[in-house]
C-alpha cells in the first residue's frame, strides 16, 4: 500500500503598506529592511524627488495618487491595494530592525492575535528620545487582513480594531526629525492639518486656549513625562511640542475668525 503524504500548509503571506511624498532621504533604508515581506505597495502622493525611482528599484509596487485625502484615507488606499493574509503598515521614515523582522515572521507562522503593536523608538536630530511621552511608544501596525483599518483623520490617524493587540519583540526605528529644519517644517505642516481637522468638526480656538495648551504641553513633556532625563534634547523636544500645540490652537482661532468674518460679509445688508 503506497504511502501518502499531506501537503504542508501554505505559509501566511505578508504585505507592507506605505504612503510617501518626497521621501527620498530615508526610503531606501526603509525598503531595504523589508526583504522578508511578500509584497510592498508604495502610494506616492506626487513626489517631485527620486521617491518613485527608489521605490521601484527596491521592488515595491508604485501607485501614484496625487489627490491627497489625508493620512488616514491614504493609508487605507495602500491597505486596499494589498491582497496578502497579513498587512504591515509603516512610514517612510521608519526602519524595521532584524529582531523585529524575525518576530513578525514568527507571529505570522504561529499567530496569537489578529493585531500586533510594535515597539517604536523615535530619533530627534540624531538622538534617540526615551522620555517626554515619546517612549515607550507601542504602535499597532501589524494586522490580519480585515481585522483593522485606519481612521479617516486628516492627521494623527490611528488604526481602528476590536481585538486586544499583542506585542512583538524588536524595535521599529523612527527617524522622525533628521534635523531642526525638518522638525520645524513638520511642526508647521502638522499644526495646520490638525487645526483644519478641528475646524471641520466645529471646534474653535482662542489666544487663551493656545497659551494654556502650549504651556501645559511643555510641562507635561518636560516634567510630568520626565523629558528632562533626555538632557538638553529633552528640553528642545518639550519646546517643540509646546510650539506645535500653541500654533495648532492659534491657527484654529484664526480660521474661526476668518470664517466668522466671511459669514458677516455675506450677510452684510449694505
Amino acid at each position: 500500500m503506497p504511502l501518502t503524504t499531506s501537503a504542508s500548509p501554505r505559509r501566511p503571506t505578508l504585505g507592507v503598506a506605505i504612503i510617501a511624498l518626497n521621501a527620498e532621504r530615508r526610503l531606501a533604508q526603509c525598503l531595504s529592511a523589508l526583504s522578508f515581506a511578500d509584497d510592498i505597495v508604495v502610494i506616492d502622493g506626487g513626489s517631485t524627488d527620486t521617491t518613485a525611482t527608489i521605490a521601484q528599484a527596491h521592488g515595491a509596487r508604485l501607485i501614484v495618487e496625487p489627490n491627497w485625502p489625508g493620512f488616514g484615507p491614504q493609508k487605507n488606499r495602500a491597505v486596499a491595494a494589498l491582497d496578502t493574509d497579513w498587512i504591515l503598515s509603516i512610514d517612510t521614515d521608519e526602519v524595521v530592525t532584524p529582531e523585529l523582522a524575525a518576530s513578525i515572521r514568527q507571529a505570522l507562522d504561529t499567530p496569537r492575535a489578529d493585531v500586533y503593536a510594535l515597539d517604536r523608538i523615535s530619533n530627534f536630530c540624531g538622538r534617540w528620545i526615551r522620555h517626554g511621552g515619546w517612549y515607550p511608544d507601542w504602535v499597532p501596525r501589524l494586522f490580519k487582513r480585515g481585522a483593522a483599518r485606519f481612521s479617516d483623520d486628516l492627521v494623527h490617524e490611528r488604526l481602528v480594531f476590536d481585538a486586544q493587540p499583542a506585542q512583538l519583540a524588536g524595535q521599529l526605528l523612527h527617524y522622525s526629525y533628521d534635523d531642526l529644519e525638518s522638525a520645524l517644517d513638520k511642526l508647521n505642516a502638522y499644526s495646520t492639518a490638525s487645526a483644519k481637522q478641528r475646524h471641520a468638526k466645529g471646534k474653535r480656538g482662542s489666544l487663551r486656549l493656545a497659551l494654556a495648551h502650549g504651556v501645559w504641553a511643555f510641562v507635561r513633556s518636560y516634567f510630568v513625562r520626565r523629558g528632562f532625563l533626555d538632557g538638553r534634547m529633552g528640553f528642545i523636544v518639550a519646546v517643540a511640542t509646546a510650539e506645535g500645540t500653541y500654533y495648532r490652537y492659534l491657527k484654529l482661532m484664526l480660521m474661526s475668525e476668518l470664517a466668522q468674518d466671511s459669514g458677516d460679509t455675506a450677510h452684510d445688508p449694505r
